[in-house]
C-alpha cells in the first residue's frame, strides 16, 4: 500500500510539472491548462458514449432495412 501511495505522489508531482511547462511555453496560468485537460477528459468520454449509441442505432436501422431473405419468393 505504501508503494502505491508513493507512486501516486510521484505521478502527481511530475504530472503537474508537465502542465506548468506547457503553461509557461504558452504564456498562460497552469490552472487554466489543468482545467482544460479535465474538461477535455469529460468531453471525450461523453463523445465516446454518444458515438457508441449512434453506431448501435445505425446498425439497428441497417438490420431493419436489409433483412436477409432465404429465397426469391420471400419478396
Amino acid at each position: 500500500m505504501q508503494s502505491a501511495h508513493s507512486l501516486l505522489l510521484f505521478f502527481q508531482k511530475h504530472g503537474y510539472h508537465v502542465c506548468q511547462r506547457i503553461a509557461d511555453r504558452m504564456g498562460i496560468r497552469a490552472k487554466i491548462v489543468r482545467t482544460s485537460f479535465m474538461y477535455l477528459t469529460f468531453v471525450t468520454v461523453g463523445f465516446g458514449f454518444a458515438l457508441y449509441l449512434f453506431l448501435a442505432f445505425w446498425m439497428r436501422i441497417k438490420d431493419i432495412i436489409y433483412t436477409k431473405r432465404s429465397s426469391v419468393f420471400d419478396l
